[in-house]
């Protein structure tokens, strides 16, 4: 009797202290508690300069994204390297500080939302290039450039995972780079793995999704989807739609090999006449188009919203001033213009039942 009642006291012992460390810890969400794949009602949220994310103007305008029913937002620090062949990249006066980065991170938390820290890596001389351009014909350079890249990227992981950070972009529009698969899958990948719990991605161009070729070391197959959906001039709505159906194709038959739930880590419009044609650009000779802008918007959700594969998009991009935006701007900021309320519309729809299904689609499809 003695020993069972030994026996006895230890169980509820350890029943006790596990109710007091569930106590302790219910109002901390860890990586475990987010539903995966969950869907993201996701916006961009950017600054170019060291201080701008800490600012009263920012906590009105994460405050304002909140408001229209975003739910996940990509906060972006970014790096700079000299020219395309450069292998040092480094932080300068259009990159917000860690401790900005941190403040803007703990705000969207405030609000409810759910964060993807994102850095990014673009040129101070761009000569015509871009970071897709990125890239050597040396091994040692490029070992050289992936291993500051890995310093660069591990220090943002560990922001991410001290600040409870949900999903971490772990490259983006890196279209050479990229093709170095084992770079990433043995150093970059696993060295973030290390440091950060969360959830990962990587960020691909709409033109290079397809060549990426290690999808299946992270969680979500991204990409920056910015298809051109007509050949010229101002599409009407039904233009626009039909001009997402044929890349929907492409992008369906990729699918059914990565086998990874997509979320189109970036997609946009400006506001300009050519927001169909081209819309990776801005064109400051455009008059502007507030209207092509919201149709492209409500033409991506139309399309894209039911298929399962589909878990959501960050639209670029939201300003840290509130009053950014406006039906005379021609830029990307879907800010205080009718892209806004179609994101609202969209948003605040009720998707539980339809993300159950899509949870269930993926799941038999990566088994």
């Amino acid at each position: 009797m003695k020993s069972l009642s030994r026996v006895l006291k230890f169980q509820i012992t350890v029943v006790l202290i596990f109710l007091l460390v569930a106590s302790l810890t219910s109002g901390y969400r860890t990586e475990a508690s987010i539903v995966y794949p969950m869907f993201h009602k996701g916006m961009t949220y950017v600054t170019w300069s060291v201080n701008s994310f800490a600012s009263r103007a920012s906590e009105q305008s994460i405050r304002s994204m909140s408001r229209i029913g975003v739910e996940c937002v990509a906060i972006v620090p970014t790096w700079y390297q000299e020219h395309f062949d450069s292998t040092k990249m480094e932080r300068n006066d259009r990159t917000p500080s860690d401790q900005s980065l941190r403040y803007a991170i703990r705000k969207a938390h405030e609000e409810g939302m759910l964060v993807m820290l994102k850095p990014h890596i673009d040129l101070i001389f761009s000569e015509g290039n871009s970071r897709s351009d990125i890239g050597f014909y040396s091994d040692d350079k490029w070992k050289e450039w992936f291993n500051n890249y890995t310093k660069f990227i591990v220090h943002y992981a560990k922001i991410a995972q001290s600040e409870n950070v949900a999903f971490f972009c772990v490259g983006t529009e890196l279209s050479w780079a990229a093709t170095r698969t084992q770079m990433w899958k043995e150093q970059v990948i696993p060295k973030v793995r290390k440091v950060f719990k969360g959830q990962i991605m990587y960020a691909a161009n709409w033109d290079e999704y397809a060549d990426v070729e290690f999808w299946d070391a992270i969680d979500y197959a991204g990409i920056d989807a910015y298809f051109p959906l007509a050949n010229k001039g101002i599409p009407d709505y039904e233009e626009l739609k039909q001009g997402w159906r044929r890349w929907i194709k492409d992008i369906e038959e990729w699918v059914a090999k990565v086998k990874k739930p997509v979320v189109f880590t970036e997609c946009g419009y400006a506001s300009v006449n050519t927001a169909a044609v081209k819309p990776w650009a801005e064109n400051r000779a455009s008059k502007p188009n507030p209207k092509l802008q919201a149709d492209c918007y409500k033409a991506l959700m139309e399309e894209l919203w039911d298929k399962e594969w589909f878990f959501g998009a960050y639209w670029w991009n939201w300003n840290t001033y509130s009053g950014s935006g406006g039906i005379k701007n021609r830029g990307f900021t879907p800010q205080n213009k009718p892209a806004a309320e179609c994101i609202e519309e969209w948003y605040k729809k009720n998707i539980e039942k339809d993300c159950m299904a899509k949870e269930e689609g993926v799941s038999q499809k990566a088994g």
